[in-house]
């Protein structure tokens, strides 16, 4: 027990002082192993063995949780996610109590697309300890892989989300983001997705961005981007507004909210925006506008679509999982890949309201649940 509460010591003091005792041990599977372990008892403690992955998912994720794809669909593109996963502290803005639940942009797009069935690797920092072994286990027993990107040890993230009373979240970060490196993409990967603190974070931010235009340059894969802005992290927002330009310009497909093109561009509306992003790089620019729905444009047509009718438990996650939509339906239809881009750009309008309609759908659903939990396929089509 004193080893494994050192191990997470200072990070605890220096994150989550205030918070972690009233964090309950049902969302921390390995202190309550721990617990377990080391309470008195008759018998002799078991015998020490690793672990399966089928024995930490009979016990995780948390009742309510869908339940792990049994395999990826047969013929799945293969998509790479890189970017932030950490841990989100999710409770009312006036309260004390908060669940501790996994998290990221990056990492909800890639639980999304794994629980649709897809073939997922999230690139990504993890600290050693307790966290980083929860967000671990959530991301596998959701049927995504796992690496691990070289770079500092740290302790896993931390976002501390409070939720008003219609349960829109409120996030304030603890976060390091820095890079040694990024893999080299397997021959078989179809799309790379990637966005939030990871690609607007300093000094991460700038290998990652240096990998965007390798990428853009091969021309083998799609590339994918949500912005995702996180004003309380930034620099001043004009090398922020010049950054997202350099960013967009070099990708396929761009998911951005209202919110955010709101902050990018005061002023200055949606569509327009999204109309000369367009004119600058990508394929598919789609706008999420919450309870409005959602509008979506390429060279061949565009669309609007209304949000899903749903009783919303809170909004985390809700933006990610429209995400991990959008790349699933463009999957599903033979769009990934650099060779596709032509066929992409050509979507009318008739195609993106499917697209559209589908992602809302994904979206809906996760807002009925706590916490960034998208649905599985079987799910969307009760």
């Amino acid at each position: 027990m004193a080893e494994l509460l050192a191990a997470d010591h200072a990070f605890v003091n220096t994150s989550c002082e205030i918070f972690f005792c009233h964090l309950s041990l049902l969302h921390f599977p390995a202190l309550s192993r721990a617990l377990r372990a080391h309470t008195p008892s008759r018998r002799p403690p078991p015998r020490s063995r690793p672990r399966s992955r089928r024995s930490t998912c009979s016990t995780y994720p948390t009742a309510g949780t869908p339940p792990r794809p049994a395999a990826p669909n047969e013929g799945a593109d293969v998509i790479t996610v890189v970017g932030e996963s950490l841990i989100d502290l999710v409770g009312p803005a006036a309260g004390r109590t908060f669940a501790s639940l996994p998290g990221g942009s990056p990492a909800n797009v890639a639980v999304g697309l794994a629980r649709l069935g897809n073939q997922v690797t999230l690139a990504t920092h993890l600290g050693d300890d307790t966290f980083g072994r929860l967000v671990r286990e959530h991301l596998e027993c959701s049927g995504a892989d796992v690496r691990i990107l070289p770079g500092p040890k740290e302790p896993t993230s931390l976002a501390i989300a409070t939720l008003d009373t219609e349960g829109v979240a409120d996030y304030d970060f603890r976060i390091a983001w820095d890079l040694h490196e990024l893999p080299v993409l397997d021959s078989s990967c179809q799309a790379v997705h990637t966005g939030s603190l990871a690609t607007t974070l300093a000094p991460g931010a700038d290998v990652l961005e240096a990998f965007m235009a390798a990428e853009h340059t091969r021309g083998a894969v799609t590339l994918s981007l949500d912005p995702n802005i996180r004003p309380s992290l930034l620099p001043p927002r004009a090398e922020v507004v010049a950054r997202v330009e350099r960013q967009v310009a070099m990708v396929d497909v761009v998911k951005v909210s209202s919110e955010d093109v709101a902050w990018l561009h005061p002023g200055e509306k949606d569509t327009e925006v999204a109309r000369r992003w367009l004119a600058s790089g990508p394929a598919l620019v789609v706008v999420t506008r919450g309870a409005a729905g959602a509008w979506a444009v390429t060279a061949a047509g565009e669309a609007r679509q209304p949000a899903s009718p749903v009783k919303a438990v809170d909004t985390v996650g809700a933006g990610d999982a429209f995400t991990a939509g959008v790349l699933d339906w463009l999957g599903r239809a033979g769009l990934l890949g650099g060779a596709r881009r032509g066929e992409l750009a050509g979507l009318d309008g008739r195609a993106l309201s499917d697209l559209l309609r589908t992602a809302t759908v994904i979206a809906g659903i996760t807002c009925t649940r706590q916490g960034a939990e998208p649905p599985t396929r079987t799910e969307i089509a009760a």
